[in-house]
């Protein structure tokens, strides 16, 4: 999927009030939420037509993020139509059309505040817990995995380390949906998010780099257009920027 530059922070009320709850009173959840939905990395995700995979979830603070380009108007849902959160920041400049640079900066990240009364976990379809882990990237040649809704999870190694991007090889894959899907690598019993799922440059998968989206988040946070994102909660930005 190709979307042409673009770079907005936005939110509405009801992230908002999703967001200062993090901080004060709990407050009641978008409508249509079903406290019965977990939401955990690697599930899908509808916004508008537009379908995706869900990358990083962070059970603490409750913010879940996918691809920039899968954003759509009004409430992010699961396969099932029930609401799960809303939109926080987002950022993509995924290039428009078949060609791209190895030093173009590529930025893709959505933020999703999720509502108050879903469950949510960090666990991977696989069954291992998707962990974040501060400065760590994808390094050329290594191993790395990669989970989307489409294609379920595929392994391969990392082709090439570009300016906040990677492209992969030897066995991973993708299709459309898979979008915004984590991309990890394997320690143990566990996983560790080095990238959310871009899309296929040529013959090989890509994926932003984890590390460059956080800082593009403190950014964001900090220096966001919206008036409304500049009245989030001192207390709820303090604990997003130290996430990543």
């Amino acid at each position: 999927m190709r979307r042409p530059f673009l770079r907005v922070v936005t939110a509405t009320l009801a992230v908002v009030t999703s967001m200062l709850a993090i901080s004060g009173p709990v407050l009641a959840a978008p409508a249509g939420a079903d406290p019965g939905v977990v939401v955990s990395p690697g599930m899908e995700i509808l916004q508008d037509s537009n379908i995706c995979t869900l990358g990083y979830v962070d059970p603490t603070l409750r913010v879940a993020f996918t691809a920039g380009h899968c954003r759509g108007g009004g409430p992010v849902t699961d396969t099932h139509g029930n609401v799960i959160g809303n939109m926080a920041v987002f950022r993509d400049n995924t290039p428009d059309g078949a060609t791209v640079t190895t030093d173009q900066v590529i930025a893709d990240y959505e933020a999703i505040v999720l509502a108050d009364n879903v469950s949510v976990n960090n666990i991977l379809p696989g069954g291992q817990p998707l962990e974040s882990q501060q400065g760590r990237v994808a390094q050329l040649g290594e191993p790395i995995c990669h989970f989307g809704i489409v294609t379920g999870e595929s392994c391969g190694t990392v082709e090439r380390v570009n300016n906040g991007w990677f492209t992969m090889t030897n066995g991973v894959v993708s299709q459309k949906g898979d979008s915004g899907g984590p991309v990890y690598v394997k320690d143990g019993n566990r996983a560790v998010v080095v990238g959310l799922f871009n899309c296929t440059w040529g013959t090989f998968p890509a994926a932003v780099s984890w590390q460059a989206t956080g800082d593009q988040i403190r950014e964001d946070v900090n220096t966001g257009s919206s008036d409304v994102v500049s009245n989030v909660a001192v207390n709820y930005k303090a604990q997003l920027l130290g996430a990543h």
